[in-house]
C-alpha cells in the first residue's frame, strides 16, 4: 500500500485508492463521473489544479466545470491563448492586446498591424481558431527560473510586455505554458489541450474585436452580446491616459513605484478623479433644463457614497445646494419584503422599496412641499418616521444613490428632464499585460472584504460566501441598467490595488484553509503578490479609497 495514495472525491462524496503520481484527468476518467457541463478542473485541497495534476499525497478533489466561476476562468484563458497562437500564426508582427472585459466578452486589439479589422479578417482568425481546436494540441505547462524565461520571452518579439512583469515578480522560477513552439503566461490554470475547448465566437467591435464566451448561467450557450457604447468610451479614455502615463501593464507600474514614482501617481490619480468629478458638477448645473434630481447608481464597492460626498462638494462650488436623501429609508417592512428563489428575503429586489411613498414623496419636494423623512430599522425591520422634515429651496438638488437609482421603474411618474443620472464602477484599466487583464469584480471584492472587516465586524470568509450573491443581485438589478446613466465615473484608481495589498493580504490569511471560500482567498493572495505595496500617507482625505481604507475626512 505504500505505492498507493488515498483521495477523497466531493463528487462521488467517497474515497478511493489510486497509485501516486496518478493524474487527476486519469482518475476522472475511472470514476466515471458526469458533470453538468464541459469538465475544466478541479479543486485539489480548495485549490483550482489543472486536470494533467498529479495526485502524490492524500487529498480533497472536486471536479469542476464551466458552471462555476473558477471554471469559467479556465476555460476563458485558455481560449485566449488559443487565440493569441492563431494570431501569431496569421499576423507574425500583431500586437494582440485583450483590454477589459465588456459586453459581457473580452474587447481586444490588433496593433501594429497594416490592415484595417475587418469582418473578413476577423474571419480568418476564427477559422484559425477553430483549427487549432479541431487539432486538439496539447497546452504545456512548464516552469524554469527566472531569468531563463525573461530570456525565452524576449526572443518572442510580440511577448515583451512580460518581462517589466517577470522583473518585479520576485521569484526564482515562474511558470509559462507552450502549444507547439508558440508560448505565453497565464495567471492561473489552463485546460490539457485546445480540444476542450468549443462553443465561443468572435466579432467586431468599434475599433477592435469582442471575444465572446459561453453563458455563465447556461454554457451551452454564447452570452448575450449587448452593446455599451458609454462603458467602452469611458474605458478608452482611462486606457489612453494610461498610455501617456506610459504604464500599460502592472510590471511597469511597479517599475515606476520601485523609482520613487508612486508619490506622483497618487497625486495625478487623485487629480483626474477631481477633475472629473468637478466636470459631471458642471454638466448638472449648466444643464438648459434645471435639474432637481441627481441619480447614482453603481455595484458593491463602488465608491458610491463618497462620490456623492465629492460631488456635493463641486455642487456647491458652482451654487447650488446639495441635499441627500437616502433610498434605504425606503424599505418596506421586513414581512413585505420578497423572498428570492430559494426563499430568503431578498432585500436588492426593486419592490423590497416603498415605490409609491418614494414617488409621492418626490413629487411633493419637487412642487417645493415638505416632507416627513421615513427611517428603516435594520435590526427589527420596521420603517419608522421621527419627525424628521425635508424641503427643497429653488437652488437645491436632491442627491440619490442606490443600486435601483438607473432603473426606469423607480421613478416612473417623474419628469426625465428634471433628472441626471450617474453610474459609478472601478473599471481597472491597468492590465496584468497584454493577455492577463484584471477584473473589474476584483477590485470591488477587495474593497469589500477590507471595508466589511474594518468597519462591520465581518471576517473575510463571510464576505467571500455572499459574494456570490451580491453579483447575481448587480447582474439583474444594476448591470442592465448602467447605459441609462447620462454619465459615468470611474472610481478606480490606477495605484490603489498596491495600497489595498497590505490591508487585505492579512485578512485573507485568516480564512481557513479547509472551506470552500478558500479557493477564492488563495486566488486573491496570488493575484495579489502581482503588485509591489506602496505607503498610503500620500493619499488624501477625501480620497474614494479612504471610504474602504479608513482616514477619510467624511462621515458615513
Amino acid at each position: 500500500m505504500d505505492n498507493q495514495v488515498t483521495i477523497f472525491c466531493k463528487n462521488t462524496k467517497s474515497f478511493h485508492n489510486y497509485p501516486l503520481g496518478t493524474s487527476l484527468i486519469d482518475i476522472y476518467s475511472d470514476l466515471k463521473i458526469e458533470l453538468k457541463y464541459q469538465l475544466v478542473a478541479a479543486r485539489v485541497n480548495y485549490k483550482v489544479e489543472d486536470l494533467n495534476f498529479l495526485i502524490y499525497k492524500p487529498k480533497d478533489v472536486e471536479f469542476i466545470d464551466l458552471s462555476t466561476p473558477s471554471g469559467m476562468r479556465v476555460y476563458v484563458r485558455s481560449l485566449s491563448m488559443v487565440l493569441g497562437k492563431a494570431i501569431s500564426e496569421l499576423y507574425p508582427n500583431a500586437d494582440f492586446r485583450i483590454e477589459h472585459p465588456i459586453s459581457k466578452g473580452y474587447y481586444c486589439k490588433l496593433d501594429s498591424i497594416n490592415q484595417v479589422i475587418t469582418p473578413e479578417l476577423i474571419q480568418n482568425i476564427k477559422e484559425k481558431v477553430n483549427e487549432i481546436i479541431a487539432q486538439d494540441k496539447k497546452i504545456i505547462h512548464e516552469e524554469k527560473q527566472t531569468s531563463v524565461v525573461k530570456d525565452i520571452f524576449w526572443n518572442q518579439s510580440n511577448q515583451k510586455d512580460k518581462l517589466s512583469l517577470f522583473e518585479t515578480l520576485g521569484t526564482p522560477y515562474c511558470p509559462f505554458f507552450r502549444i507547439d513552439d508558440y508560448i505565453d503566461y497565464y495567471n492561473g490554470v489552463l485546460l490539457p489541450s485546445t480540444g476542450y475547448l468549443g462553443l465561443f465566437d468572435i466579432v467586431p467591435y468599434y475599433d477592435g474585436m469582442l471575444l465572446c464566451i459561453p453563458s455563465r448561467e447556461n454554457p451551452f450557450v454564447l452570452e448575450e452580446l449587448i452593446m455599451q457604447p458609454k462603458m467602452y468610451d469611458i474605458f478608452k479614455e482611462y486606457v489612453g491616459w494610461n498610455k501617456i502615463m506610459n504604464l500599460n501593464n502592472v510590471g511597469e507600474f511597479n517599475i515606476a513605484c520601485k523609482n520613487n514614482q508612486s508619490f506622483n501617481l497618487i497625486k495625478v490619480s487623485e487629480a483626474l478623479h477631481e477633475k472629473k468629478v468637478a466636470s459631471i458638477a458642471d454638466m448638472i448645473s449648466q444643464r438648459a433644463e434645471k435639474v432637481r434630481l441627481v441619480l447614482i447608481s453603481g455595484p458593491s464597492s463602488s465608491g458610491k457614497t463618497t462620490f456623492s460626498k465629492r460631488l456635493s462638494i463641486q455642487l456647491m462650488v458652482s451654487g447650488l445646494k446639495p441635499v441627500t436623501l437616502s433610498l434605504d429609508n425606503y424599505f418596506v417592512n421586513r414581512e413585505e419584503t420578497p423572498r428570492d428563489e430559494n426563499g430568503e428575503w431578498d432585500f436588492e429586489h426593486l419592490m423590497a422599496l416603498d415605490l409609491d411613498l418614494f414617488n409621492a414623496h418626490l413629487k411633493q419636494l419637487l412642487n417645493g412641499e415638505e416632507i416627513e423623512i421615513p427611517f428603516f430599522n435594520f435590526e427589527d425591520g420596521k420603517r419608522y418616521f421621527k419627525g424628521e422634515k425635508l424641503k427643497l429651496c429653488n437652488d437645491s438638488v436632491l442627491i440619490m444613490e442606490g443600486i435601483h437609482a438607473l432603473n426606469p421603474a423607480l421613478i416612473s411618474d417623474i419628469p426625465q428632464n428634471l433628472t441626471f443620472k450617474i453610474y459609478v464602477s472601478a473599471l481597472t484599466t491597468i492590465s496584468i499585460d497584454n493577455h492577463n487583464w484584471i477584473p473589474t469584480t476584483d477590485t470591488r471584492l477587495l474593497r469589500r472584504i477590507i471595508r466589511d472587516y474594518r468597519f462591520r465586524n465581518y471576517s473575510a470568509r463571510e464576505t467571500i460566501a455572499r459574494w456570490p450573491s451580491v453579483r447575481r443581485g448587480e447582474e439583474k438589478w444594476i448591470f442592465p441598467y448602467q447605459e441609462n446613466a447620462d454619465v459615468m465615473f470611474n472610481s478606480a484608481l490606477l495605484f490603489e490595488l498596491a495600497v489595498l495589498k497590505k490591508h487585505a493580504e492579512p485578512i485573507l490569511a485568516e480564512v481557513p484553509k479547509f472551506c470552500d471560500e478558500y479557493t477564492e482567498t488563495h486566488r486573491m493572495i496570488k493575484f495579489l503578490n502581482y503588485f509591489v505595496s506602496i505607503p498610503e500617507r500620500e493619499i488624501p482625505p477625501t480620497s474614494l479609497l479612504r471610504e474602504f481604507v479608513g482616514g477619510s475626512s467624511f462621515r458615513y
